[in-house]
């Protein structure tokens, strides 16, 4: 059987729609998967051996200009490699209007996506051949993915427990077994202290509290600041610089060259953002915090991660922005993120405590 998934972005939401993969080869002994990714998240797919092809496509740039010769250029190239897989089935599990798109250029007679209510962009719809409705019970984003994929299969995700790998190239994890031979001994944690969008932030003052309560928790640990721009830059040297050596920035790191680090490391900590889902996948624990997003539908599962839910009524409202932005920040407490730090990490100054994987 010949089949394409089309999940294009985000970081975070390629990780959450591996357990597809895993599903699908349990399933369907023998079967092809090919993928459409973002061009930019190709590392979280590209050693994975349960895939046979990726399509990389550049949206944002096709959309800024529609007309140019290359974008021509890349949509014929595209449409033609599609075409020439003769899928079998094709799932949009992105569900807007340039995944439907990108399955109408497949061919395929067998598109399967989400039904019309839970979509954003409703035309995504009209390019699906079959919609899949969420049960009760399918609640965690990754939960979604694989209902629907496993509908057509008739054989229920639920009990399965498919999982999702990421695979990284022999030379970038060389580069990080060599990084973090130069840390100290001690547990090494790293903060992910930024995210897309504001209403996903926690406030500076809390990491730096958070940094001082695990270093003297903790003697010998490090923290890593892991940041992606200015403004993340300028908090990570922030908490450096009130806390002391033992926080440290990691270098600008792409995502290829993070996945090995994140093996390496005893604990991240961050929000809804794509590292810490990266974390989880390579199997380090995680602590994690949710606002505008809901942990239930969000968090990593599993005895090796702990979550904290913003402590507000309207927590949860998938905003972008909100008035109340600074009260929500607060609502998380460093008490309960430090908590939950120290119930995963046991009582031992240096090194985690053993938990199931």
């Amino acid at each position: 059987m010949n089949v394409l998934i089309i999940k294009t972005s985000s970081l975070g939401d390629i990780i959450h729609a591996l357990a597809v993969i895993d599903y699908l080869h349990r399933v369907s002994p023998g079967i092809e998967i090919d993928w459409v990714a973002e061009e930019q998240f190709l590392p979280v797919l590209e050693h994975n051996p349960g895939l046979r092809r990726i399509f990389p496509v550049r949206t944002k740039k096709w959309r800024k200009a529609p007309f140019s010769a290359e974008t021509r250029s890349d949509l014929k190239a595209l449409r033609r490699g599609l075409r020439e897989c003769s899928y079998d089935m094709v799932f949009d599990i992105q569900g807007n209007l340039k995944s439907g798109l990108i399955a109408w250029l497949t061919g395929a007679r067998e598109r399967v996506g989400f039904t019309r209510d839970v979509l954003q962009e409703k035309a995504n719809a009209l390019f699906t051949t079959r919609r899949i409705p969420f049960r009760e019970n399918d609640r965690n984003v990754t939960d979604r993915y694989l209902r629907v994929v496993s509908a057509p299969f008739d054989r229920d995700y639920q009990g399965m427990e498919p999982t999702g790998a990421i695979f990284s190239a022999p030379e970038d994890e060389a580069a990080a077994e060599r990084y973090r031979s130069e840390l100290p001994d001690g547990l090494v944690a790293v903060f992910q202290v930024g995210t897309t969008w504001s209403t996903k932030l926690w406030y500076p003052e809390g990491w730096v509290e958070l940094a001082r309560r695990i270093v003297a928790r903790y003697p010998g640990a490090t923290i890593l600041i892991n940041w992606g721009s200015p403004d993340e830059k300028a908090l990570g040297e922030r908490i450096a610089g009130e806390v002391g050596p033992a926080v440290r920035l990691l270098p600008w790191l792409r995502i290829r060259e993070l996945i090995p680090l994140l093996k390496r490391v005893d604990l991240v900590i961050g929000g809804d953002t794509g590292p810490v889902y990266l974390a989880a996948a390579v199997g380090t624990p995680t602590v994690s915090y949710y606002r505008a997003t809901s942990a239930a539908t969000y968090a990593p599962r599993g005895e090796r991660h702990r979550t904290v839910q913003a402590a507000m009524e309207c927590a949860a409202c998938y905003r972008t922005s909100c008035e109340r932005d600074g009260e929500c920040r607060h609502s998380i407490s460093v008490d309960a993120l430090f908590a939950a730090v120290t119930d995963l990490m046991g009582p031992y100054p240096n090194g985690r405590k053993d938990v199931p994987c």
